[in-house]
């Protein structure tokens, strides 16, 4: 697709345009007409941006799916508000790479080669609303993956099988954020954290992780207890993965109870009770192998006076 070159955001000046028309002598009402007509053509051209290879243009949609690029193309036009790289081999997105689209409402990444995106990807992308990152390789969630993009109302991190780790930050400020699909990941934990802060999460996918339910997942399974009327979960296919005792049992089975050992604490007669068992035991235990010494110098002592007698 050849280097990513960087986009210009102004339009052109208005004396720039008329500086290249012919202008042959004193200005007449016909040349002055046609040469206006000119420039309004040329910077409507301008403004817009021609389509890029490979890719369809229409009412504000670029369509580049499917096309087997690996990389993103560039110098899109300037007033494009969904932008589909589905389906092809990018690995990564270079910085800056949304800064002349303002306009952006719906960007779809799907089933690529992406193991991360640049910090401040979306810092221009005031109303990016929809966000599919599925079917790529994410690894991690970092803390700014999301940042300035305040507008988002869906994001779709489902599929990405090396995914393991959410930063506790990852979603601060997405206080628009209705839906979020963290489904057939890598997850084995999610601090509850990262969800609290989502006042306006409707729908959360989890399903199809390895989930260790562990101590440490009572605070995010009771949080979820709390909101299930108000968030759709997909409950029957989060599983617990370990540990052995709760392996293959739905996670918004578990309740208070299953946890109750996590609570568990000792008095001063617990730890005193447990100080005199270890006493006695070692008590005992001096005990018994004095006594088997005892017993083993004995039996020593008979056989060698049987052997005596014998001889």
């Amino acid at each position: 697709m050849g280097s990513l070159q960087h986009c210009c955001c102004q339009l052109p000046k208005m004396g720039d345009t008329w500086a290249q028309l012919p202008w042959p002598g004193p200005p007449q009402p016909a040349m002055l007409l046609v040469s206006l007509l000119l420039a309004t053509g040329l910077m409507h051209s301008d403004a817009g941006t021609s389509c890029p290879v490979l890719c369809t243009c229409h009412n504000q949609v670029v369509d580049c799916s499917s096309q087997r690029l690996f990389s993103v193309p560039p110098d899109l036009p300037m007033d494009t508000q969904n932008l589909s790289l589905a389906h092809n081999r990018i690995t990564a997105v270079p910085p800056g790479y949304l800064t002349c689209y303002m306009e952006l409402r719906v960007l779809d990444l799907r089933n690529n080669s992406l193991m991360e995106l640049p910090r401040g990807l979306f810092l221009h992308a005031k109303r990016l609303a929809h966000l599919d990152l599925s079917y790529n390789n994410f690894s991690h969630v970092p803390a700014d993956m999301f940042q300035e993009a305040h507008g988002l109302v869906h994001i779709d991190l489902s599929h990405n099988p090396w995914l393991r780790r959410v930063h506790p930050q990852a979603f601060q400020g997405l206080v628009q954020l209705r839906d979020l699909d963290l489904s057939y990941g890598g997850l084995a934990f999610l601090s509850l954290e990262a969800l609290e802060g989502l006042p306006g999460l409707v729908t959360l996918q989890i399903g199809g992780n390895p989930w260790v339910c562990g101590c440490t997942m009572e605070p995010l399974l009771k949080w979820l207890r709390n909101r299930i009327q108000r968030c759709t979960a997909d409950s029957q296919l989060a599983e617990c993965r370990g540990p052995p005792e709760v392996e293959g049992a739905p996670l918004f089975s578990l309740t208070e109870e299953s946890f109750k050992a996590c609570h568990l604490t000792l008095t001063l007669d617990d730890y005193l009770f447990i100080a005199f068992v270890g006493f006695v035991v070692s008590i005992a235990s001096v005990a018994t192998n004095f006594l088997l010494g005892i017993t083993a110098n004995c039996c020593h002592r008979w056989s060698k006076a049987s052997e005596e007698e014998e001889i």
